[in-house]
């Protein structure tokens, strides 16, 4: 069906249906930007990348997508129109480098923007034209099957701009309507920052949608985007979820506790889990930290429930997540003091009250486990260092 053909708005949603069990679970993976943005992307590092995936174990944990972003085009398209790879820092080409990564049990990843320009072109001087997939949705998407692509970040990067016409969702029914039509499955994970309330409408055709402007390797991003969040949950489940940016861990500007809590935060959204880092670099304790199998475990748990904050006291916040086997019960310290249970005059058993006026949080689950340690959970002895998320499942 061309794309100036009119339909109805109903018939148009049907055509762009995804399919919803590619994503059962929160999508997990790496993807360049966070860490080597625009000119550091090359073949070198996405192959060096491939391989740490592999070393590190992250592949076995669950880290499946790699995922290429913006600037890994050639500065034009070709005669045919179609994207081509820039010869310089991609010279085997995409089709090839998709080979290598599917060579290493991994899945493929590539970047597009719906208008006619990348927002590397925008914000990062990328001296390119024409590279905006408008107008051209159908062919990229067969030039995206030819090279074995399973997953498309499309990231608006101001799509509207230049004449196109643009508006949100249409921008993003295009693509998914090309994509619905392919002979190749390929997760659709769009960027439009929750400008549009993406939550509200993209369940139908994408596996995850941005709800949040970029994040930044700093403790306010982090809790910036962790209160955007606030009542979205019912939007997100099995084949389809809020995604509030990619992974800082690793990466300079939050502290180990902090990158704990981060990575525990994202696990309890149930937001995908995209690494951000230099893989091939990274110290044990990050590798030791992404590969935690308990906080992956509560991420990927296969009811899809996304968590939620249930309530506040000053600087300390009680989350819930319900597991198909139970539940989880997070608390964190916002603040940069320590936080401790028998001076405070806190607990997390729901009938504490003594006399010394000790105030309930949250009821202590069941059998809990600290997810962290592993060890069995006490109520009255726990103690958060500034930024620390402890947390709690049992059933």
């Amino acid at each position: 069906m061309p794309f100036d053909t009119v339909v109805t708005e109903t018939a148009l949603k049907e055509t762009a249906r995804k399919d919803s069990a590619l994503a059962p679970t929160p999508p997990m993976g790496w993807n360049s930007w966070n860490r080597f943005r625009c000119y550091g992307l090359s073949e070198e590092v996405v192959l060096g990348t491939a391989d740490a995936l592999v070393a590190s174990g992250m592949r076995d944990a669950g880290y499946e997508y790699l995922v290429i972003d913006d600037c890994w085009q050639a500065m034009a398209r070709g005669a045919d129109g179609s994207l081509l790879s820039n010869p310089e820092r991609f010279p085997h080409g995409m089709k090839w480098l998709g080979e290598q990564i599917h060579a290493r049990g991994l899945k493929f990843g590539l970047y597009l923007a719906p208008g006619r320009q990348t927002c590397a072109m925008l914000y990062d001087s990328y001296p390119a034209r024409e590279l905006g997939s408008f107008g051209n949705e159908e062919l990229d998407v067969a030039t995206l099957v030819g090279w074995g692509v399973d997953y498309l970040k499309y990231d608006w990067c101001q799509a509207d701009a230049g004449g196109t016409g643009l508006s949100y969702p249409g921008a993003f029914e295009r693509m998914a309507r090309a994509l619905a039509a392919a002979p190749r499955p390929i997760v659709l994970s769009i960027s439009e920052y929750g400008k549009s309330k993406p939550w509200e409408w993209a369940g139908d055709y994408a596996h995850l949608w941005r709800t949040t402007s970029d994040i930044n390797a700093s403790w306010r991003s982090v809790m910036r985007l962790v209160d955007s969040q606030h009542g979205l949950a019912r939007f997100a489940g099995p084949g389809g979820w809020n995604d509030p940016d990619m992974l800082e861990v690793g990466n300079d500007g939050l502290t180990p506790v902090e990158a704990r809590s981060h990575l525990m935060l994202w696990a309890m959204l149930a937001a995908p889990l995209m690494a951000g880092n230099d893989l091939r670099e990274m110290s044990a304790e990050t590798r030791e930290l992404l590969t935690h199998r308990g906080i992956l475990d509560v991420s990927q748990d296969a009811l899809g429930w996304q968590g939620e904050r249930v309530a506040r006291f000053g600087q300390l916040e009680i989350w819930r997540r319900e597991l198909g086997d139970g539940h989880v019960i997070g608390l964190l310290n916002r603040s940069r003091a320590w936080v401790d249970a028998a001076s405070d005059g806190v607990s997390l058993l729901a009938d504490a009250r003594d006399g010394a006026g000790m105030r309930a949080l949250a009821a202590l689950p069941e059998g809990a486990v600290d997810v962290w340690t592993g060890a069995a959970a006490s109520a009255a002895s726990w103690r958060l260092a500034p930024h620390e998320m402890l947390l709690l499942r049992g059933r």
